[in-house]
């Protein structure tokens, strides 16, 4: 039986677009990639509509077993598909980049090591600031 290691997503430690490539590999390899990227759904007459629906069911429940509460709860809608959910948490990062972008900046601007308690915590601070701006195409230049 394959097991699935769960990522949360909750934006600093994994950040969305890490949380995206991860999803995607893991949806590729049940073949379910289609309930996420926009693929229409068969309609709800179709003789296959039923089992597209206990699929995506299924994939639905993958994204919110991944999300962090905070998240959940913004997300958390009643009757939804997977890709609507999907959608939704795609806007709650992508909105506002401006904004996102200026605020990481800014905290990945005056980042010192003298406020961090180890060199590689400080690395890794400004390695998930970084993952953070790529998020919102922003991203540090490597000088």
């Amino acid at each position: 039986m394959i097991q699935w290691q769960v990522r949360v997503l909750e934006g600093k430690k994994v950040s969305y677009s890490s949380w995206v490539k991860l999803f995607q590999l893991h949806a590729w390899g049940y073949d379910v990639l289609s309930h996420i990227n926009g693929t229409a759904p068969p309609a709800h007459t179709h003789e296959s509509y039923e089992e597209w629906s206990k699929i995506d069911a299924i994939v639905l429940q993958w994204i919110y077993r991944t999300l962090e509460d905070d998240l959940l709860v913004r997300i958390l809608v009643l009757e939804s598909t997977a890709l609507e959910a999907w959608n939704r948490l795609k806007d709650i990062f992508l909105n506002n980049k401006g904004a996102r972008a200026a605020t990481l900046e800014l905290e990945f601007n005056n980042l010192t090591l003298k406020s961090i308690p180890s060199l590689e915590s400080y690395c890794q601070k400004l390695k998930m600031l970084g993952d953070q701006l790529i998020d919102v195409d922003c991203p540090v230049n490597d000088t």
